[in-house]
């Protein structure tokens, strides 16, 4: 029992878990309404679908995390699958009940999340470019989310477009990280359909566009210096670092590790974010 627990908190992914609950909490920060109280209910929503979505993508990725990921709770046995399936509609219910709470618009904001995110591992994994863009716009609404949740989601929208270019970049990275187990598997991914070089081209069209936009508030003077200071110096090393080391030569467990370094320092930009973001 106490081994399945712990299967089902790694299957949750924590770290992608907390990084959705912080862009929610940006959201409602950037907001400047001060509603802490629906924020905090929009955040364990979040919290909430993401463990349910990553449960509900790894029980649909059996096979392939066997090739890809061997040593996660699924393949590795750690956990099964039924209990999967339950934990993941039971954290899916509960998401959609706290939104309720919140307004008629984060419910139906969180009701169409998760629909597009079991939508998402089901059927539209495996499509070129149009998985990855709901995954990509699904994060991004985290940050408007929160908005919503505090009453006010104008000031969120730069948030958005930064999150959603930053998570398509990651998302066309992992493509090449799965490539092996997504092709023996017959997976349409960019990288198995256009092919790893096309799949690392568009990565670094989407990693440089992500250099672009994460300036434009402070350039825009929507954001303070400090925002552009860190932005500068702790954020922009890594992703130069990440673009500079995807190549032909790294293989998939390399790439993985290239994303989750990714995904550390999207934590540099939240503080970034909370620092410079203008009263």
């Amino acid at each position: 029992m106490l081994n399945e627990l712990k299967g089902l908190y790694k299957i949750s992914r924590p770290l992608t878990t907390l990084t959705g609950g912080l862009a929610v909490l940006l959201g409602g920060y950037v907001a400047g309404t001060g509603a802490w109280g629906k924020v905090a209910l929009a955040i364990l929503a979040t919290w909430f679908i993401t463990a349910a979505a990553n449960a509900w993508n790894d029980y649909q990725d059996i096979e392939i995390d066997k090739i890809n990921q061997p040593k996660r709770p699924l393949p590795s046995g750690m956990v099964s699958p039924r209990s999967v399936l339950v934990y993941s509609l039971v954290m899916t219910a509960v998401s959609i009940l706290l939104a309720a709470f919140i307004n008629p618009t984060a419910f139906v904001i969180a009701l169409a999340s998760a629909t597009m995110l079991y939508l998402y591992s089901w059927r539209l994994k495996s499509t070129v470019l149009m998985g990855n863009a709901i995954v990509a716009t699904i994060s991004a609404m985290s940050a408007i989310f929160g908005g919503i949740a505090a009453g006010n989601p104008r000031p969120t929208l730069w948030l958005a477009v930064i999150i959603a270019s930053a998570i398509m970049g990651r998302e066309v990275l992992k493509t090449l990280a799965d490539y092996e187990g997504d092709l023996r598997q017959r997976c349409r991914t960019v990288a198995t359909v256009w092919g790893r070089r096309a799949a690392r081209i568009v990565f670094y069209i989407l990693g440089a566009a992500t250099l672009v936009v994460m300036m434009l508030p402070y350039m825009l003077n929507v954001y303070e210096p400090v925002y552009a200071l860190i932005v500068a110096l702790g954020v922009y090393p890594v992703l130069f670092y990440v673009l500079v080391r995807v190549t032909r030569d790294r293989t998939g467990p390399q790439l993985e590790k290239l994303s989750q370094l990714m995904k550390y320092d999207f934590m540099v930009w939240f503080l970034a974010v909370l620092l410079g973001a203008a009263a």
